[in-house]
């Protein structure tokens, strides 16, 4: 078994190697990728990351190489393209259809340029390009994969976008249903893969032999699944060269302290209320009503509250006494100092409120959010309220549920203090690490 350890620290000596890290989406989907990035380069080796354009000036800035791969990050800031793809059923579908696939082909050039030379490459399971580029090349290569929803399982039933209520009804049925369903709907979607099948023509690679390669293009030396245990533990039926490592920890955004405002207002009084939306989320039409009802929340509450806007065009035109905004704040280092976390269940969110044993009132709007609330609920550290009920009444009578029931914060402590316990980034690494050392011993491993 695989100890985890320091990242900046090797449990045996790998010699320095080449790695390219490719992903794909918003801050949600690089951040774990860039703190196993980060764990990689501490221990001696080269590192790549191939992903979007716009995320060139933030990954340099720490030391890191990078290569353009194609689809841009842009879409994330697009408000129409955001509004369309957050279908709470289609979302997902819409992602893949409508952003991933009209640049599968440049996709695929670029990270076949940017693995030129490289050793060993490291690709979020999500980027299907990934698993062509090292069949082809016939290179070591790893998946991973950050989002719970993604790797669903029969024995702890997911949330499906768009059928919450169903899937939490039904979850009693276990197993003995929700294996077969999983199988089915594999099946029943396999014909969305159909561009990369067609790709993979093109490159002249063998048909593929999986069930459906969005949902089973694990590689066969090394699948991460980049979360905790206590959110989701390796199950029966996931591929067995699955390693649950824990959370890959980064929190920066270009600043690396709380701002100096808001620093101050915390200073001055009880612990506020933090209301949050990630990145893509924030650019929904959505938003701006979304920061106008939690001022008004806290408001009835008579609490202290802080928003994280991350754009002026979401922050209420007037504040209550007693409400701050501001566009960022590392949470890492806000969520601990919060009386109570409000956001829309981005897993990177959700897991630093995890981290921070504050509890949490998570307002899922599309994607996995609302399997990440569920998973959080069943620990105890969470409540749940769907983003269309979300009224000012409604979010009051929620957080004084979560505020005045001792045994929310007692379980978010204790989850908090599991967490502490946890090295997501150095069991990735010493996992990465390990098949490194038996590529060298077997004198390669070709991607399969």
């Amino acid at each position: 078994m695989l100890r985890t350890s320091n990242p900046t620290t090797r449990t045996e000596t790998a010699p320095s190697r080449r790695i390219v890290i490719t992903t794909a989406g918003s801050l949600g989907d690089l951040h774990p990728y860039l703190a196993i990035a980060l764990g990689l380069k501490a221990r001696g080796h080269e590192i790549i990351m191939a992903t979007g354009e716009c995320y060139r000036k933030k990954i340099e800035a720490l030391g890191i190489g990078f290569r353009p791969v194609r689809p841009d990050c842009d879409w994330v800031k697009d408000r129409e393209v955001i509004e369309r793809i957050m279908h709470p059923r289609w979302g997902l579908v819409r992602v893949f259809r409508e952003i991933w696939v009209p640049v599968l082909r440049q996709a695929y050039e670029d990270l076949s340029a940017a693995t030129e030379g490289a050793d060993l490459l490291v690709a979020m399971q999500a980027a299907g390009v990934g698993r062509l580029v090292a069949q082809k090349k016939g290179m070591p290569w790893v998946t991973a994969m950050h989002i719970p929803l993604l790797l669903a399982s029969g024995y702890d039933p997911p949330i499906l976008p768009g059928f919450a209520g169903l899937c939490k009804k039904l979850r009693f049925l276990g197993p003995a249903f929700w294996r077969p369903l999983g199988d089915l709907l594999r099946w029943a979607t396999r014909v969305w893969a159909k561009p990369l099948h067609d790709l993979r023509g093109e490159l002249g690679l063998p048909p593929d032999t999986t069930r459906n390669p969005l949902t089973d293009g694990q590689s066969p030396s090394l699948h991460l699944a980049l979360f905790s245990k206590l959110l989701f533990d390796k199950q029966p039926d996931w591929p067995p060269q699955t390693i649950v490592t824990g959370f890959p920890w980064y929190d920066q955004d270009g600043e690396h302290s709380l701002p100096l405002e808001l620093a101050l207002f915390l200073d001055e009084g009880p612990p506020p209320i933090v209301f949050t939306l990630g990145t893509a989320v924030t650019n929904n039409q959505g938003a701006p009503s979304f920061f106008e009802q939690s001022a008004a929340a806290a408001k009835l509450l008579h609490r202290r509250a802080v928003l994280i806007h991350r754009d002026s065009h979401n922050r209420p035109t007037v504040l209550p006494d007693g409400v701050m905004a501001c566009d960022y704040a590392p949470f890492s280092e806000l969520f601990p100092r919060a009386a109570a976390i409000v956001h829309h269940g981005g897993i990177g969110t959700t897991a630093l409120g995890m981290r921070s044993g504050r509890p949490m009132l998570i307002v899922p709007w599309a994607w996995d959010q609302p399997d990440n609330a569920d998973r959080a609920t069943r620990l105890g550290i969470s409540r749940t309220l769907d983003h269309r009920r979300y009224t000012p009444e409604r979010v009051a009578a929620e957080l004084r549920y979560l505020l005045d029931d001792r045994n929310y914060s007692r379980r978010a402590g204790e989850v908090a203090e599991q967490l502490r316990h946890e090295d997501g980034v150095g069991a990735a690494c010493d996992a990465i690490e390990a098949l490194l050392r038996a590529t060298l011993s077997q004198g390669s491993i070709k991607g399969a």
